[in-house]
C-alpha cells in the first residue's frame, strides 16, 4: 500500500514538473526564421559575435 502512494506521488511530481518545463519553454513556440540572409563582409559577421548563436 505504501508503495502504492509512493509511486503516485513521484508519477503526480513528474507530470507537473513535465507542465511546468513546456510552459517555461513557450509551450513549443519556435521564433519565425528571417527571409533575408545575413550581410557578410570577408569574416567579418552581420552581428555582433554577443548575438550570434551557434
Amino acid at each position: 500500500m505504501v508503495l502504492l502512494i509512493i509511486l503516485a506521488a513521484v508519477a503526480l511530481f513528474a507530470i507537473v514538473g513535465t507542465v511546468v518545463l513546456v510552459v517555461r519553454d513557450g509551450r513549443g513556440l519556435i521564433p519565425l526564421e528571417k527571409s533575408d540572409r545575413p550581410w557578410t563582409a570577408g569574416n567579418l559577421p552581420s552581428l555582433p559575435y554577443s548575438q550570434i548563436r551557434f
